[in-house]
């Protein structure tokens, strides 16, 4: 039976209710991950869960600083096949208040800088990403969380998530042009996240909990107390969504992104440095 991580955002800094903890540092070839991965059987559904703080257990590392490529080659590892991470996020459109919980389909990439592969010195591998967050994974999260809160809280399935680079929060004029592009909701960690979990052939959906009206909105000021507030306030209907998610994923869910390393590999394997190979080894192994 595969392993489910869970990545936690802001105001999720401990795993979800596990028995027969342990935590596990792992090594991997792009650097340390934000923190050790606990791992543990979730409640008595004889799940593996592997669950990864994405700032660190103390928010000690900024979104633009965040490890990405060590945290998912950790969470591999560990035997991951599917991710539900969880995000706090400012809201572009005026339904979408504070406390809404969006499971979104789409992404647009504002980020500058970051290491968005865990490819490249001697390797080419072009993936499709259309589709950003597995779609099945959407469906599956989105029907966890309905399920989970009832009519406590308000869901919403699709939306595009704007990432932006951080750690300082959008400009009007900026938050503006977001909104007025149509897209639904603003944070910092999808990108590269949603990539290498792509690269790494694991199945990837994220809910994100609104905490702010972002800066489009005449009488918002984002402020970091907001933003906790809200976070913490979101919290439980995250974990219980996800909870949900788990428990309910079939032990045999399989979906397109188990395979999507397949027929995107543009470099002869003879061609590959050998210290290449090896690095990426756990992850594109079987198609060298």
């Amino acid at each position: 039976m595969s392993t489910i991580g869970f990545i936690g955002g802001s105001g999720i800094y401990e795993a979800l209710p596990l028995n027969d903890v342990r935590e596990v540092e792992y090594d991997t070839p792009y650097g340390e991950p934000s923190d050790a991965v606990t791992i543990g059987e979730f409640a008595d559904t004889g799940r593996e869960v592997a669950f990864l703080p994405r700032h660190g257990s103390n928010h000690g590392v900024s979104p633009t600083d965040l490890p990405y490529r060590a945290n998912m080659y950790a969470l591999k590892k560990a035997g991951v096949t599917h991710v539900f991470a969880s995000n706090a996020v400012g809201s572009l459109k005026e339904e979408l208040e504070p406390g809404t919980l969006v499971v979104p389909d789409q992404i647009f990439d504002r980020t500058s800088g970051r290491d968005l592969s865990f490819y490249g010195d001697g390797v080419v591998v072009h993936q499709p990403f259309a589709d950003p967050y597995s779609p099945e994974l959407v469906d599956h999260l989105t029907a966890a969380a309905e399920s989970a809160v009832g009519d406590d809280v308000p869901v919403v399935k699709g939306g595009t998530y704007v990432c932006i680079e951080g750690p300082q929060y959008s400009t009007r004029a900026e938050s503006e042009f977001y909104k007025a592009q149509g897209w639904d909701l603003v944070g910092m960690t999808a990108i590269p996240e949603a990539k290498l979990a792509r690269e790494a052939e694991i199945a990837y959906a994220t809910i994100a909990g609104v905490t702010d009206y972002d800066v489009w909105k005449a009488d918002s000021e984002v402020t970091l107390a907001e933003v906790l507030e809200n976070a913490e306030r979101n919290q439980a209907a995250i974990k219980a969504a996800v909870e949900e998610a788990v428990r309910a994923l079939p032990a045999d869910h399989e979906c397109d992104a188990h395979t999507a390393l397949a027929g995107t590999v543009n470099t002869p394997t003879e061609a590959i440095p050998e210290a290449t190979r090896e690095r990426v080894a756990p992850l594109l192994g079987e198609y060298l």
